[in-house]
């Protein structure tokens, strides 16, 4: 049919945390990409178990209301702190499993993947990150740092991706083109 518009796919994006854990939902069509919804779970200074159910149900609680067909995570690279990085890998598999639960297929992109795709740079720095999301996706106001870290690892999932309507993969956003 012409005229009509192509299919909308819907993606999470989680920037996982072990007290904030952004989280991202765009809908694209291979073209453009809008912000569904997006925020920050904080779980305080709850004990370190409990933390971790109240990830689990709040990712579970986002994935049953918005239905994403695919979820994108940020991997963990490396943590200068080893007890950090456990709560960090921990707090991922609170992500992973509430979104398989919901019936998301799981993907994972590492930090210098996510700013190449969102900025252009393997090295930008988290107000880069935040000004291309805006930019990228039309936002009145600049999103904080969890929340821009998941959303761009939302565009990079759309980016990487290879919907139907786009004709290349394009190397970062610079080149990217309708």
């Amino acid at each position: 049919m012409t005229g009509t518009r192509p299919p909308r796919h819907r993606i999470l994006g989680i920037d996982p945390g072990s007290r904030n854990t952004g989280f991202g939902v765009i809908d694209t069509d291979g073209h453009h990409s809008v912000r569904v919804a997006s925020g920050c779970i904080r779980v305080g200074e709850h004990p370190w178990p409990d933390r971790l159910g109240l990830i689990f149900d709040q990712v579970a609680a986002i994935v049953a209301e918005y239905q994403p067909h695919e979820m994108a995570v940020e991997q963990l690279i490396f943590a200068r702190d080893p007890t950090a990085a456990l709560k960090i890998g921990q707090a991922r598999g609170a992500v992973l499993c509430a979104g398989l639960k919901g019936g998301a297929i799981v993907h994972e992109y590492s930090p210098k993947s996510v700013k190449l795709a969102v900025v252009g740079s393997g090295g930008a720095d988290k107000s880069q990150v935040q000004h291309m999301v805006r930019v990228l996706l039309a936002l009145p106001e600049t999103p904080g740092e969890d929340e821009a870290d998941a959303l761009a690892i939302a565009l990079c999932h759309a980016h990487s991706m290879g919907i139907p309507a786009r004709k290349r993969a394009a190397a970062s956003w610079r080149d990217w083109r309708p």
